[in-house]
């Protein structure tokens, strides 16, 4: 199992989007997430207070390397998978994607909408993220904790990120956000503490 073909399809997709459409150009984005089991590619819109809105998920299946999409059938109680054949499939499914969450959506009032979940204080400060998010945790089609570390640069402190994304019985991707800030000698202090007490820790399940 090798995730060549995930790489050099990652690294040519972004080409391919470009040109997909004038209103894409301008909100669409995409994220390459390799740390779990099915590394996927992730889509989404920038909200207004920095918020990533995603729209579209294309997994890959190292085992038969091959790229689908997922979707949960209400009828079946079960959720089905739709193999990409090539990087033009893929295109077309973010494409068609895309519109249908800018249908769907009042863009506009995207950031009205999540303002109740938004964390201001790590907002309002400017964060030079040093790491892309990175999977400690994943479950398919369940759950998922990612964790991402940055420096405010006004002050040098560290920012942990940490997200955790559940996917519900129908098929809703529901987002938590939990920032936490600490100084070089607080992470020292956490880093030995931790390590010291490895062992008392269960694994999650």
């Amino acid at each position: 199992m090798t995730l060549e073909w995930f790489d050099r399809i990652s690294g040519e997709l972004q080409d391919h989007l470009t040109s997909i459409c004038d209103e894409y150009d301008s909100n669409g984005s995409m994220i390459v997430e390799r740390g779990s089991k099915h590394p996927r590619i992730e889509f989404y819109t920038e909200l207004d207070d920095n918020e990533r809105d995603h729209f579209a998920s294309v997994f890959f299946d190292p085992h038969n390397q091959e790229f689908y999409l997922e979707s949960f059938e209400p009828e079946l109680g079960q959720i089905s998978r739709v193999i990409l054949a090539d990087i033009e499939e893929i295109v077309d499914a973010v494409h068609e994607g895309f519109h249908d969450y800018m249908e769907e959506t009042d863009y506009e009032d995207d950031a009205d909408e999540f303002e109740e979940n938004e964390d201001t204080v790590t907002y309002e400060i400017d964060v030079e993220w040093e790491t892309p998010e990175v999977t400690a945790y994943s479950k398919e089609n369940e759950v998922e904790v990612t964790y991402q570390f940055g420096i405010v640069q006004e002050t040098g402190d560290g920012v942990l990120k940490r997200i955790n994304r559940i996917r519900t019985a129908n098929d809703d991707l529901l987002k938590d956000e939990t920032n936490f800030i600490f100084s070089r000698e607080e992470a020292s202090t956490i880093i030995a503490m931790i390590a010291s007490h490895m062992d008392k820790l269960s694994e999650m399940d």
